[in-house]
């Protein structure tokens, strides 16, 4: 008996390391853009991921047919909404300037690809809602983001 279950307590272990290292590196950088931290300094967004992990670790045998990316996803999700006053205020980064609802709204619609209505579902929210926090902070982050010039630089100021 002792055998079989170190068996599987081991099976379990292998798969999920496989999974975190495969889906480890996406879901770090969408932990870091959900907290707003700049590239390089991600203590807050690992800590926040390492807290998903946790809870997908420990419902990992009862995922069977679920995917683990998603389930892991919707956790870091929820941990950020539920945690998102420590945020507030970020550090930097790509996304410092919005609000941690629109950065959650923002990496969950654009940089992982979930439809409106999983999003709005996820977080409680009307879809309208959502579109109209997703549309104001693409605006926002369009209005702070120089203009390029031809060349793929901002244009210089003496040009």
């Amino acid at each position: 008996m002792r055998e079989r279950r170190a068996a599987r307590d081991g099976r379990r272990a292998r798969e999920f390391e496989v999974f975190v290292a495969g889906a480890g590196g996406r879901l770090l950088h969408a932990a870091a853009l959900l907290t707003g931290e700049p590239t390089g300094d991600t203590e807050a967004a690992e800590r926040l991921l390492t807290a998903a992990l946790a809870r997908t670790y420990a419902r990992w045998d009862r995922l069977r047919g679920e995917d683990p990316y998603d389930h892991t996803r919707r956790t870091l999700a929820a941990l950020f909404a539920h945690r998102g006053h420590r945020y507030r205020h970020p550090r930097g980064g790509l996304l410092a300037r919005l609000t941690p609802q629109e950065r959650l709204v923002l990496v969950l619609r654009l940089y992982e690809g979930v439809a409106e209505e999983q999003t709005a579902a996820a977080l409680g929210l009307p879809v309208e809602r959502v579109r109209a926090i997703c549309t104001r902070a693409v605006t926002a982050m369009r209005s702070a983001t120089p203009r390029r010039g031809a060349t793929g630089r901002p244009p210089s100021a003496g040009t």
